[in-house]
């Protein structure tokens, strides 16, 4: 007489199967149950300390299978996977951008440029959806030919709006049929460009601008940027230059300094400040930005004063046209006056001005703004600093700061002092952090080099692509703690800029990340990150999850927004504890990544989660 587990299995398969084949299939699964219920925390796969870690045997090629397998069951079994892939998004919103739907901003009523401002508390994502690469759309060239040529495709830029760009665009650009190409050098930038940079270290009293650093001049907030020429003559100066410009639907100068591979982000402050926070810069930097500087009465040098350094240079460069008579003076007093007028009241010296360009130092002297006058511009009060989207305040932050450090006292080499690292914390703690990203970072090029640093592949039906097909330059660490990623990245000499992002309900390391010189930004993750799509080649993040899991955010957001921000075949890297990979890995195949798990054998539940992002071609 059968069991009734028999009988019920018999019923569910149908009756002609043979009770020896039920008896077997019964027992093997009671096998497997057993031995993967034993060993699963050890059916990862494993990075070692070594340099080398032996990754790619055939063994461990199973195991991992099968621990993803296994890690799928899971996922179904708990619900979490029962969640279907995402569909992808139409056409119109192949550079989509949230927080910028200028059409719903005046609807609602702002106005006076605040409709071009960020306003994700309006924002509607309605249905999920993944945002698609457009027909054309090429993998970016490898560092530095991307620097200097870059597929059309891969912007939003119309022949007219080229076109009209103006006679130096022109000459820095040519358009060809599939490429925009930048005019270089002997691999310098165009040499205009090599000019005005000249000029401007001239005008401070350098000899040439290859003494920029010796200067204390290491980190430029480059204003209205255009599209990114002279960011990428500072880079090959070895400075860091972030371009910071407005949102654009379309010839945007963002898309395009990103897709040249340099620094930059959307960033508008007609209400609001830039997020980041005060004494970051050494040198902000407005060529044609278009701001008027008579209006919300100096608000906007106030925020540029809060993110200078001291001692630190504002650079305005506006060219003006040149009609008979006296009227190109005339319109330099005019351009001129509001900016002469309050500059003096916050401690700012007019140090240079040479055909259209002008050059302002703010005060080193701390002493200087107890001789301003209260009723003009008042200081801001004790501990104000939370630039995080806040309205533009009226006041200057003085220098109560124990980071008021002149920059021309810093240190000549390119790491900080130890003086310097004291302000932030113990230089111990730093150092320790270094040592650790260090190994972290070997072993992650262990483990991705023979996925990500090599040529690609030729894939079936594809015409053979440029060698090599597949790079990483642009890294974005979402949860960058003191910048050790990045700082790895340096002492490694690899071919990248990191995007350092500090969330904004976590410690405030961000000053230490800016005076170190990276490029840097506080984000919510509960919101999206103001870039244009297909920005980044890898993202990396490292306790990020279990950070946001007291948060309000949802994880299906963010992993939306991250494939946004992603070009095809970007790679996301996540460190994190056991569950939070678990729940991360679901997401994932939700937005149609390659993942797998893989343990870091550290002696904890500490696991990383290393996903590429499908060329979807549709």
């Amino acid at each position: 007489m059968r069991s009734p587990l028999l009988n019920k299995l018999s019923l569910i398969c149908g009756r002609r199967l043979p009770v020896s084949w039920l008896v077997l299939c019964f027992t093997s699964v009671l096998v497997l149950i057993a031995v993967f219920g034993s060993s699963f925390p050890k059916s990862f796969d494993y990075v070692t300390v070594t340099p080398v870690p032996e990754i790619y045997s055939n063994y461990r090629r199973l195991k991992e299978q099968t621990a993803v397998d296994y890690f799928q069951l899971r996922t179904v079994s708990s619900g979490a996977g029962r969640q279907g892939e995402l569909g992808l998004c139409g056409k119109e919103r192949e550079n989509y951008v949230p927080c910028y739907n200028v059409t719903a901003n005046v609807l609602l009523g702002f106005k006076d440029g605040e409709e071009f401002d960020r306003h994700c508390e309006v924002s509607s994502q309605g249905k999920f959806c993944l945002v698609r690469p457009p027909k054309d759309y090429k993998i970016p060239l490898r560092w530095p030919a991307g620097r200097d040529v870059i597929w059309t495709g891969n912007v939003k830029i119309t022949k007219d709006q080229f076109l009209s760009s103006g006679s130096i665009t022109k000459r820095m650009m040519l358009l060809e049929e599939n490429q925009i190409a930048f005019h270089s050098q002997d691999g310098l930038i165009f040499d205009g460009v090599k000019d005005y940079s000249r000029q401007i270290a001239e005008m401070m009293g350098l000899g040439s601008d290859s003494e920029f650093f010796q200067a204390g001049v290491r980190t430029v907030l480059d204003i209205g940027c255009g599209f990114g020429s002279f960011g990428a003559h500072l880079v090959s100066l070895k400075l860091t230059a972030l371009c910071v410009a407005a949102y654009e639907a379309t010839g945007s100068q963002v898309q395009i300094a990103l897709e040249r591979g340099l620094p930059a982000m959307i960033g508008n402050f007609i209400s609001r400040q830039l997020p980041y926070p005060s004494l970051s810069f050494d040198m902000v930097h407005c060529a044609q930005c278009g701001i008027v500087w008579d209006k919300k009465e100096g608000m906007f040098l106030i925020e540029f004063d809060r993110l200078l350094k001291p001692g630190g240079y504002f650079v305005i460069t506006s060219p003006i046209s040149k009609p008979p008579g006296r009227a190109t003076s005339s319109k330099k007093r005019s351009m001129l006056t509001p900016l002469a007028q309050f500059t003096e009241k916050i401690c700012w010296s007019l140090i240079a001005q040479q055909d259209e360009t002008f050059i302002w130092q703010k005060t080193a002297d701390a002493h200087c703004y107890s001789s301003l006058k209260k009723n003009e511009v008042p200081l801001c009060k004790e501990g104000y600093d939370t630039p995080y989207y806040q309205t533009l305040m009226p006041c200057i932050i003085g220098a109560s700061s124990k980071r008021w450090i002149p920059i021309q006292n810093k240190s000549s080499s390119p790491d900080l002092s130890s003086v310097e690292l004291e302000v932030h914390g113990n230089p111990e703690d730093f150092f320790e952090d270094l040592q650790v990203w260090k190994l972290a970072l070997k072993n992650y090029w262990s483990l991705l080099t023979p996925l990500i640093f090599s040529d690609h592949p030729k894939r079936p039906g594809d015409e053979d692509p440029l060698p090599p097909f597949n790079m990483v330059h642009n890294v974005m660490d979402m949860n960058a703690h003191y910048g050790g990623l990045n700082a790895a990245f340096l002492d490694e000499m690899k071919s990248v800029w990191v995007m350092n992002v500090v969330p904004v309900r976590a410690r405030n390391t961000l000053p230490l990340i800016l005076d170190r010189g990276f490029p840097g930004v506080f984000h919510d993750w509960c919101e999206p990150f103001p870039t244009y799509p297909r920005t980044y080649d890898l993202l990396h993040a490292n306790g990020l999850l279990s950070h946001l899991t007291s948060e309000r955010c949802s994880l299906v957001e963010l992993f939306v927004e991250m494939d946004r921000i992603l070009r095809p075949e970007g790679w996301v890297v996540l460190s994190d504890k056991l569950g939070a990979i678990e729940l991360a890995r679901a997401h994932a195949t939700q937005v149609r990544w390659d993942a797998r798990v893989i343990d870091v054998q550290n002696g904890n539940d500490q696991r990383l989660l290393v996903c590429q992002k499908p060329f979807v071609k549709k």
